[in-house]
């Protein structure tokens, strides 16, 4: 079953705002770049990936991403992180309403294809979902065909996709789960293997 994602993005000077001792300011927004090309670099590869609609405060700052196969619109005026996946969703379904839509994270640099291929696979056209790392919050989030997506992204998304009936999906996925918000969590994506646009910048920051 393919499905077609929505991935939200902050202009790239301002998020993941904890990250910016990593790395240092002169370089804090190639490596936000970095960390969302590698994560749709990966997503394009997947096999039931149909569609990647990256919803972003800027497009004209994050416009070099859509050479990766991407589309790009902008975010809604008002509203936060769950009003930008609610605006990708109605512009995707407008195409098609039966589509199944999926809410991803950003900030996925050592994503496989193979990962988020498992996750759309035991997923099986459930509403369902995948914790991070921690068990707190969410990287994915997948709508059942032609059924709201209904994102409860923030503090806590996890438990709130469970009590809004999402199913936790039980498969390993560590590169699925593992998002990046602090320096510890860049730490543990290198070890799993970061794709080359955040070692490069990793790299270029030394």
């Amino acid at each position: 079953m393919d499905v077609d994602l929505v991935v939200p993005m902050k202009h790239p000077r301002d998020g993941k705002s904890r990250l910016r001792g990593a790395v240092g300011p002169d370089h804090h927004r190639a490596l936000v770049l970095a960390l969302a090309a590698d994560t749709l670099a990966a997503v394009v590869s997947a096999g039931q990936v149909r569609r990647v609609l990256l919803v972003a405060a800027d497009p004209e700052a994050v416009a070099e991403l859509a050479e990766l196969g991407v589309e790009i619109t902008r975010e809604p005026p008002h509203g936060g992180l769950n009003e930008a996946f609610r605006h990708g969703e109605a512009q995707l379904r407008r195409d098609d309403p039966a589509a199944v839509v999926g809410a991803l994270q950003a900030d996925l640099p050592a994503l496989r294809a193979g990962d988020l291929t498992a996750a759309i696979t035991e997923a099986a056209g459930r509403r369902a979902f995948v914790a991070d790392r921690q068990g707190t919050g969410t990287t994915l989030l997948l709508s059942a065909p032609g059924a709201a997506l209904d994102p409860r992204f923030g503090l806590g998304s996890a438990a709130a996709h469970r009590r809004s009936g999402a199913v936790p999906l039980k498969a390993p996925l560590a590169t699925l789960r593992s998002d990046v918000d602090t320096a510890d969590d860049l730490a543990h994506v290198r070890a799993l293997g970061v794709g080359k646009h955040t070692a490069e910048a990793i790299a270029a920051a030394r």
